[in-house]
């Protein structure tokens, strides 16, 4: 009877303990994805940028709204990058003053 009772304890135990390693995975991984997809969008934020402040024009006196960088693209189109570089179009009557 002693050897039944502790037997099934025990395998309470480890029931009880694979479930909250399965919990404990689920968390981990959706966090390392988060954290994967945050990285990946600084990564390709700092790429545009990069490539832009190269083969485009920036623009010097101006700034967007949130005070982003403006470029200026060869058909004088104006643009800042997001979070996530992307170009974001921006008309110029929205374009502020430097401080």
């Amino acid at each position: 009877m002693k050897k039944l009772l502790g037997i099934s304890i025990l395998t309470l135990l480890i029931g009880i303990t694979s479930v909250n390693a399965q919990d404990t995975t689920k968390k981990v991984t959706t966090t390392l994805k988060e954290d994967a997809a945050k990285v990946g969008n600084k990564t390709a934020e700092l790429a545009s940028k990069g490539k832009n402040a190269i083969t485009d024009k920036i623009y010097k006196d101006k700034e967007g709204p949130n005070g982003e960088t403006i470029y200026i693209n060869k058909h004088s189109k104006y643009y800042w990058i997001d979070k996530k570089g992307h170009k974001v179009p921006i008309s110029k009557n929205k374009l502020q003053d430097k401080i």
